[in-house]
């Protein structure tokens, strides 16, 4: 459960990601001590920031520039991968479509979900079947935003490795019939500058899935975090990181060890501020529950009952959007 914490722990991965292939991780003190790291970090507070995770600074920055560059388009060319229910909620919405709690949030965004095609998920996936609606312009849009995912995919495999691992499994806990073939989200967003009309970017929410990288701006400091005293504790940008939380998925595994923690965007800036959101999911059909080793770290307490993650993201995604 999240703690009374006052900052978010800034984690050097690259002893994990060094390891992350080799069956024998857990026997090398660096992984160790990285693993040790994650479990403080996910039972304190639910986030944590990540160095040391390979992914070029050009790349990080790169997604975000093409990111700015069309919101900075005009609205007519944004509408021409306009989302929609028959899009899968797949494309752009413009500010104020995306709903928080019943209230609009002040961010404009492009939805983006792993493919589904017909009859993949049967009646389960039906809402989320569909493509991707990238844009035209800016040109090379779609290929670096896919160069991308890929990259964050792995990623978030091999921080899941050393999760699992700090909950006490394998490092193989979370693949397979688990997470093997592992359903993703992202979303790229872009909040306006401080408004007086409503400066709620995003409110008060927790992710789904198992594992959220946020890529955000440099210098805008915007998210915050709620510890359990109810303070929201600011999480700023530190340049080559990605901040991490854990999400609803991630809780009922860890049988509530791990907390999905409260967070929400007010950009208090002048300047527009960009975020591209990476969500590392469970596949879309999976039962999750508590792993066995909650029985070690809970007393045999099981706390939560079993959830299917598509049901889950489906009931989210269609209380999540303005209706027309």
């Amino acid at each position: 459960m999240a703690m009374d914490f006052s900052s978010i722990p800034i984690i050097d991965i690259s002893p994990l990601l060094a390891k992350s292939d080799d069956p024998k991780m857990a026997d090398d003190p660096a992984v160790l001590d990285v693993v040790t790291q994650l479990d403080k970090a996910c039972t304190q507070a639910g986030f944590f920031y990540v160095k040391g995770h390979g992914i070029p600074d050009t790349l990080l920055k790169g997604v975000r520039d093409i990111t700015r560059r069309f919101f900075e388009l005009p609205y007519e060319e944004k509408a021409k991968i306009k989302m929609t229910p028959a899009t899968g909620f797949r494309g752009y919405e413009k500010i104020g479509e995306n709903i928080t709690q019943g209230v609009p949030d002040m961010h404009e965004a492009i939805d983006c979900y792993r493919e589904v095609t017909k009859g993949m998920y049967g009646d389960l996936g039906k809402v989320m079947e569909g493509y991707n609606h990238w844009p035209q312009n800016p040109p090379k849009f779609r290929v670096l935003m896919e160069e991308y995912i890929s990259l964050c995919k792995d990623l978030a495999k091999k921080i899941m490795r050393g999760i699992a691992l700090a909950l006490g499994g394998s490092p193989y806990e979370f693949e397979g019939d688990r997470a093997g073939d592992p359903f993703w989200v992202m979303r790229i967003i872009g909040y306006p500058g401080l408004s007086s009309v409503n400066d709620i970017g995003c409110g008060a929410h927790t992710d789904y899935g198992l594992l959220t990288l946020l890529n955000q701006d440099d210098g805008i400091n915007a998210l915050q975090v709620k510890n359990l005293s109810g303070e929201w504790i600011s999480a700023p940008p530190v340049p080559g990181t990605f901040v991490c939380n854990i999400g609803d998925m991630l809780k009922i595994y860890s049988n509530g060890l791990y907390e999905s923690t409260l967070h929400r965007v007010i950009n208090n800036s002048s300047k527009y501020r960009v975020s591209v959101v990476y969500f590392y999911e469970t596949n879309f059909d999976t039962v999750v529950e508590p792993l066995d080793t909650y029985k070690t770290r809970t007393k045999g307490d099981k706390k939560f009952e079993r959830a299917v993650y598509g049901e889950h993201l489906v009931k989210k995604v269609l209380t999540n959007f303005v209706e027309e």
